[in-house]
């Protein structure tokens, strides 16, 4: 099914090389998980032995259906932790609910951005939406976790890889996992604080996986390698553990927010492109230039098309490498993180 999306995306995502042939991922009927045995869409295990509780979120954003079959796969096996809890969370399910392959950028919230409404102002105080009110009904499930992994997807073109926030014990993380080969650490969105900076703050560690495109099986398959690799990584679930070369670990030191409505990059980047030059241009928000702060910065995800107040582009450091050989993580357990 080709897709239908809006003439100035389709003009930039092409421009990007981003020439999709057409939706090649169906949704998963989830009728059967809807109800959960929490609260709605929440599934939640316990072993009733010591381990950490993992929790696995997908539908986040209603129109990122990958993470959605990977979690109707696991659920559909019966997979039962054997330390400690699992949780699997179908977050954003109105949203999802109106997914429509003929317009698949359109479900992805209701009425605001459920990853960026978790300050516990909004999630305290007195604002009303749908998704202000999923995501109080979540919070309790969340502030029991000791890790969560967030399953995302992406629209612009870029390399798969997993961003560690601000936390720094989410960063061992993330590297223990291994693929995709990038952990990224930054400060969030100007815009609202996300679902994994909400878990860190309560002590937590957390990750979101941002695997691949939209609607493509190969970003299936990258998340459902990474989550179960993090159930074998935490104790949860056992299962055998290759060795793997260790990811790059990128910190960012410049999150570009947009200001005006003339923002505009002066190339369709790519996100994982190193720029070689401190001082390069690489966009222009009206009068005003945005230039690389750095030598060998790194573009962190760039939203070609982002509106005011959105993040445009992350720009990060490469750590240097320590000198390590790749090696089998350490399974965790026992008491909680």
């Amino acid at each position: 099914m080709k897709l239908h999306l809006p003439p100035t995306l389709d003009a930039l995502l092409r421009g990007a090389g981003a020439d999709w042939p057409g939706m090649r991922l169906a949704a998963p009927d989830l009728r059967r998980w809807w109800a959960g045995n929490v609260v709605p869409g929440v599934w939640s295990f316990d072993s009733g032995l010591p381990g950490l509780h993992v929790c696995l979120v997908a539908l986040t954003h209603g129109n990122e259906i990958a993470g959605a079959v990977v979690l109707d796969r696991l659920l559909q096996e019966g997979l039962r932790p054997s330390r400690g809890r699992l949780t699997l969370i179908f977050a954003n399910l109105d949203a999802f609910s109106r997914f429509e392959p003929d317009d698949p950028t359109s479900s992805r919230f209701l009425e605001e951005d459920l990853n960026r409404i978790w300050d516990p102002e909004t999630l305290e105080g007195p604002r009303r939406s749908s998704e202000i009110r999923r995501a109080r009904a979540l919070r309790p499930v969340l502030d029991s976790a000791d890790v969560v992994l967030d399953l995302h997807s992406m629209l612009w073109p870029s390399d798969p890889l997993f961003l560690a926030g601000t936390s720094e014990a989410s960063i061992p993380l993330g590297v223990s996992l291994g693929e995709p080969p990038l952990v990224v650490a930054d400060q969030g969105h100007k815009a609202g604080q996300r679902l994994i900076d909400h878990v860190a703050a309560r002590g937590g560690r957390s990750l979101i996986l941002e695997a691949g495109w939209h609607w493509e099986p190969e970003t299936v398959v990258r998340m459902e390698k990474a989550a179960r690799r993090l159930l074998s990584v935490t104790g949860v679930v056992p299962g055998a553990l290759l060795p793997l070369p260790a990811p790059r670990v990128a910190r960012v030191t410049q999150s570009v927010t947009v200001r005006g409505k003339d923002f505009t990059f002066v190339q369709p980047w790519r996100g994982g492109a190193i720029i070689p030059e401190a001082g390069t241009l690489i966009a222009r928000d009206g009068t005003e230039e945005i230039r690389t702060p750095h030598a060998d910065c790194l573009m962190v995800m760039p939203m070609l098309l982002a509106p005011p107040g959105q993040t445009a582009v992350r720009l990060a450091r490469i750590d240097v490498p320590e000198k390590r050989s790749a090696r089998q993580p350490r399974r965790e357990g026992g008491a909680s993180a």
